[in-house]
């Protein structure tokens, strides 16, 4: 079965993860059959001298965008330009686990699924010093019920049907949270989900990650979620308002004690 690898890169990545990223491609022990990685805006002289590198041995398809939209945006640019049914999504500073399509193909061509993530590690220097986990459900019902309260799946890990996502409309504009609109829509919908128990990415993390992911812009965003899910009634509403409420708090925590809170969430097991 083909399927598509889609990443997004845009002008402020490093070019030395972009390369740990094509090289984790090359480990795979089943390769993709395309690469497609769009160009979110103009990108500088030693990233593209990291894809001239990479383009003889990867299937690359390179999709340029004019000027920088986003990551949601590129991305349904970028699942316009995928040939094959089956996308495997990544980030092009993560690093996958060498049997990571491998798995996940195997899984997908044994079960009746539209979309199947994987659990993730994070790490900051190399992946033999992992910070933290993120572990997610792994049946359909375990994951309707997290996703009340929280993302159900790690977004850099799913593979998911490109006919699903032309069905939805793809991802839509929302602010940090593009990603669990759309696990909102696709399980409200019926379609069928998974996770894998393994850990097969590697996430690296960033100093300032905490940092974005607090403030009074996020805990708007945070509304805007709770309302998509009154809309698909995607619970009771009492719940709706108190998840958004213990959500939007921890957005306004001082930065040192939201780590403290992503620690607990985020622990190694």
């Amino acid at each position: 079965m083909k399927f598509s690898v889609l990443m997004s890169l845009y002008d402020k990545e490093k070019p030395e993860f972009l390369a740990q990223c094509f090289d984790s491609l090359l480990s795979q022990t089943l390769a993709a059959d395309e690469v497609v990685l769009v160009l979110d805006g103009s990108i500088n002289a030693s990233l593209q001298q990291v894809i001239s590198q990479y383009q003889s041995q990867l299937p690359l398809k390179l999709v340029p965008l004019s000027e920088n939209v986003g990551l949601g945006k590129a991305l349904n640019e970028g699942i316009k330009h995928c040939q094959h049914e089956w996308i495997l999504r990544m980030d092009t500073d993560d690093i996958c686990h060498p049997q990571r399509f491998a798995q996940q193909m195997a899984f997908i061509q044994a079960h009746q699924v539209d979309i199947v993530g994987t659990q993730l590690a994070e790490f900051e220097q190399d992946i033999e010093h992992i910070t933290g986990k993120r572990y997610v459900p792994t049946t359909e019902k375990e994951i309707a019920i997290f996703a009340k309260k929280r993302s159900p799946f790690n977004h850099p890990t799913v593979a998911y049907r490109k006919s699903m996502l032309q069905a939805l409309g793809g991802y839509q504009h929302h602010l940090f949270l593009e990603d669990y609109n759309l696990w909102i829509r696709l399980i409200a919908q019926g379609y069928r989900v998974a996770n894998l128990p393994d850990v097969l990415l590697y996430m690296r993390v960033g100093k300032g990650m905490i940092a974005r992911r607090k403030g009074w812009t996020y805990m708007k965003s945070e509304w805007q979620l709770a309302k998509l899910k009154r809309q698909y009634h995607f619970d009771h509403c009492g719940n709706i308002f108190w998840t958004w409420f213990l959500r939007s708090v921890i957005r306004l925590l001082p930065r040192d004690l939201l780590s403290v809170v992503y620690g607990l969430l985020h622990r190694k097991k």
